[in-house]
Parts: C-alpha cells; structure tokens; sequence
C-alpha cells in the first residue's frame, strides 16, 4: 500500500507541475490547427530541393502531431507531391517537437531544454532530409496540369483548377463549384452538403476560436491524453521505486548512458509531451542531460510502427537513413551537451520539480490539475458532454 501511495504521489508532483503548462500548450497547439493553412505543407514540400526539406522541418518543428499522427499525415504530403527527403524531414521533425510539447519542457526540465529541444529536432531533420534526397536514385515523373487534373480523382486541386468534383474534399483558390465533402478554398463561398468545413469567410472569429479549442481539448486531448498519462505513470514508478544506486554505472560516463537510452528509446513509442516526465525521473535517477535529451529526440521520432510504414511506402534505404539519423543525431547532441555546456544549466530546474510540491500545489495549479482531469475524463468517455467536429478540414 505505501509502494502505491508514493507512486501515486510522485505522478501527482509531476502533473502539479505541468497541469497549467499543459493546458496553454493545448490551446496553442488548436490555434495553430486552426489559423494556419495547411495548403501551405503542399506547396513548399514538393521535389528534391534543399529548399524543401528546410521548409518541412520548419513546418513540423512546431506542429502538434503526437508519433502516431505524423506517419498519416506525413504519407498524405507523400502523395500530395513532397518529396522522400521532405517527407523524411517532417517525419523526423514534427513528433520530437510541438508548441505544446515546447511549453511543458520548459515546465519541467527549464529554458535550456525548451530552446535546445527544437534546435536539435530542426538540425537532425534537415541532415535527413538532405541525406535521403543524396542518396535516393528516384526519378520524379513531372506531369503537366492538365494531365493532372484528368488523372487526378483525390482530394487535390490546382489553384485555378475550376472543375466540378462530386465526391472529393479539396478545392483551389479560385474554385467556386459546391462540392459535397469536406472542403474549403480561401475565396470559397458555396454551401457545402455536409457542413463540415466551410471557406475562410463562412466562419467568424469566434466560431474559429470555438473550433480551434475544441479541436485542442477533445479531439487533440483524445489522440495524445493516454500516452501523457501513460508518460506520468511510467515516470512515477520510476522515481518511486527504481533505487538511486541503480543507474550509478552510467554516472560519470556520458556515452553509455546515451547508449543505453537510445537502444530503450528506438523501438518504444512515446510522444513528445509524454517522453518529459520519463527524462525527468531518468535525469533525478543519476543519467546524464545527453541522455535525456536523447529520449526526448529517439522516443518520439522512431517506433516499430512508423519504421514498418517508411519501409513499406519509402523503402529499405530510405529507412536506414531515416534511422542513421536520428541515431547520429541523438549521439552527438547528446555528447556535446554533456562534455561542452554547464550540467548546471540543466539540472536546476529539476531541482525545483524534485521539491516544489512538498508544501503542496498552490490554488492555480490544483485548478488547473483538476481542468485537466475533467478534460481527460471527458476526451476518453465514450458519452462526452463536450463533443469534437468528427470531420476537420485541416487535417490530413
């Protein structure tokens, strides 16, 4: 009974830390669903350039898609035209980051962190993407528009494609024809049959605001709720049970401890948001800040599910370098923070997540823990009293 209790209270430190970071972190991550286009992805990620491989990781760096999210969408830009060494990019990118997941790190492990952790995932996913587009013998087919929009019957348009299309989701900016799915152009002004989606001047602010946070605290809550929790439970027992004494091997030797994380890291499947409390009962435990940092990059950016699926849509060489990467990546990072900047730097603020609660949680944050809960609880139940949209017309 003790054993429970103080891994019950170890979880209850950690979310107590997090619970209002959490919540800003969410809310910013639906106003970025919400505002930002997502035709934006489709047009700067196609081909082979350099060019488009910065723009992918630039675009996945902040975007808050949890490890299972990216690999859907990710092969959705595949076949909307990106290209391998883009797509790779945006793979590696957008799991290990997140505007939500930028706010909790510096909830838990402090500034140094949350500034370092993007850096890393935006250097590691343009060293892919250029890797993949070196190494890759494919030879793009080039099409001509009008050859594209007769072959052409998925959810996809040009910008002044003005055909009527009856069963599909896309339109072009200057597509004017009701179309019976989920869909919108900039300029689009007709009624849609499902009422899914509408054009950017179908909705005012407030019903975008009203969307935007739906889609953080239902839909978005829904996806990544039972991997943070499941983050804070493992992380719990960790700092409860595990003994100090039992990572006293990997003090002192910066090296193995990142080996030891990343052989852990590769095959297990963690978010970027849930991999934090694990990094910092790892860290408090006696490993290193390399390490940690490389659970936070090799947890969230590689699994058994998403090297099956980079093997079967982008084959065998594609994923060894997609791999290689984020393994060179991890290690040297890793290494440097640990040999060439302050461990001070690092290990302060978990100083402060290792005895901030022992007086208790001030007001905001229980308030803020028990918002949380009620959102979990209501993301999970299957009878919700606050509902998603069931269609988006951002997603992929």
């Amino acid at each position: 009974m003790t054993i429970l209790l103080n891994v019950f209270y170890e979880i209850w430190v950690l979310v107590c830390e997090m619970a209002p970071y959490l919540l800003l972190g969410f809310l910013l991550a639906g106003l970025m669903h919400e505002f930002v286009p997502k035709s934006l992805s489709q047009r700067y990620l196609s081909g082979r350039s350099m060019k488009s491989v910065l723009w992918a990781a630039l675009f996945g760096v902040p975007l808050p898609l949890c490890s299972c999210g990216v690999i859907p969408t990710a092969m959705g830009l595949r076949r909307e035209g990106a290209g391998k060494g883009a797509t790779i990019a945006f793979l590696i990118a957008t799991p290990q980051t997140g505007v939500d997941s930028i706010v909790a790190t510096y909830s838990l492990m402090g500034l140094p962190f949350a500034l370092i952790r993007p850096l890393v995932a935006m250097v590691t996913a343009v060293m892919g993407g250029w890797l993949v587009n070196a190494t890759d013998n494919e030879i793009l087919a080039v099409r001509s528009p009008q050859k594209h929009e007769e072959e052409h019957h998925g959810c996809c348009c040009g910008e002044h494609h003005e055909e009527e299309h009856s069963h599909d989701c896309c339109c072009g900016k200057h597509h004017e024809e009701e179309h019976h799915d989920c869909c919108c152009g900039k300029h689009h002004e007709e009624k849609h049959s499902h009422g899914c989606c509408c054009g950017e001047h179908k909705r005012n602010i407030w019903h975008r605001l009203w969307d935007a946070m739906t889609y953080a605290f239902v839909e978005m809550m829904g996806d990544i709720g039972k991997w943070l929790l499941v983050g804070l439970a493992v992380a719990g027992i960790i700092t409860a049970l595990v003994p100090d004494t039992w990572f006293a091997v990997f003090q002192g030797n910066s090296l193995l401890s990142i080996l030891f994380v990343l052989l852990l890291s590769i095959p297990m499947y963690l978010c970027a948001t849930g991999s934090i409390p694990i990094a910092v009962a790892l860290m408090l435990k006696g490993l290193t800040p390399g390490a940690a940092l490389v659970l936070l990059m090799a947890g969230p950016a590689s699994n058994a599910a998403s090297i099956v699926v980079i093997r079967k849509e982008l084959g065998w060489r594609t994923l060894l370098v997609y791999l290689g990467s984020i393994v060179l990546g991890a290690v040297v990072f890793g290494l440097a923070i640990d040999l060439l900047l302050p461990e001070a730097w690092f290990t302060q603020a978990l100083h402060l997540t290792d005895h901030g609660c022992e007086e208790g949680p001030g007001l905001f944050s229980i308030v803020s823990t028990l918002v949380l809960a009620l959102l979990l609880l209501n993301a999970f139940s299957p009878v919700k009293v606050w509902k998603g949209k069931g269609c988006s017309c951002h997603s992929s």
